[in-house]
């Protein structure tokens, strides 16, 4: 399912695109979400010739979109192959979390002060969302695109355009993992539960509060991502 369509204030920066509008980043944004609900699944090929047929555009916009998912990680350049889906081991993921842990608590943390009466209804409306799906067993597809919606406003909120595009680079990386994560019901729904108090501290313009509960849910998701896939490395504890 689509990302929800919420309006984000324009004053606010907003994560870089290559040629956005352009045929180029209508590609990339094809592509990416190709990647993200695994229609094109971690070690494929990324030809740039049959993706172009497949998108009925030129090479030069696919090639352009294709070296921007090279560098939001979600692809990788293998020498005299090519370029293929990215391939993330559980090791290289639980490191992610670990470093997106502080990351987040920040953006939450400068976000809660800078949070307007449009904001707060816009994550009311986000949480709304989360718990109709969670009430109607929504497919995991859907569960991403309204986790990675939220997060990302509260990065854009921060209004602080290196950790946006530090965030948006992890999350790229991190949903890569998702839609098997998400289709546990236990998953969803602490996910869900702390997406709640994280609003509730942003909306009560607790910097502190907002910054602790954050960090603590990426430390809870790095924990059931790793029980997930029975890691058992130190990163995890």
């Amino acid at each position: 399912m689509a990302t929800p369509n919420v309006n984000f204030r324009p004053t606010r920066p907003v994560e870089s695109v290559p040629g956005d509008g352009s045929l180029a980043g209508q590609a990339y944004q094809d592509l990416r979400q190709r990647i993200l609900d695994s229609r094109l699944k971690p070690g494929t090929a990324l030809s740039v010739p049959a993706l172009a047929r497949s998108l009925g555009i030129s090479r030069s916009p696919v090639r352009e979109a294709v070296q921007r998912l090279i560098h939001d990680g979600l692809a990788t350049h293998v020498p005299h192959r090519g370029a293929e889906v990215a391939r993330l081991e559980i090791a290289d993921l639980i490191d992610i979390y670990v470093v997106k842990e502080p990351l987040t608590g920040l953006s939450a943390r400068l976000a809660a002060t800078k949070l307007t009466q449009d904001d707060v209804g816009t994550l009311r409306l986000m949480m709304n969302e989360q718990d109709a799906a969670l009430a109607g067993n929504a497919h995991e597809s859907h569960f991403m695109a309204l986790d990675l919606t939220f997060h990302t406003f509260i990065n854009r909120v921060a209004c602080n355009a290196t950790l946006l595009d530090t965030m948006a680079q992890f999350d790229s990386k991190t949903n890569l993992a998702f839609p098997s994560a998400w289709s546990s019901d236990e998953y969803a729904r602490l996910s869900v539960r702390e997406h709640h108090a994280i609003t509730d501290a942003l909306i009560a313009g607790d910097a502190d509060e907002a910054d602790r509960v954050s960090r603590a849910h990426v430390r809870n998701v790095r924990n059931r991502l790793a029980r997930w896939h029975g890691y058992s490395g130190a990163s995890c504890c």
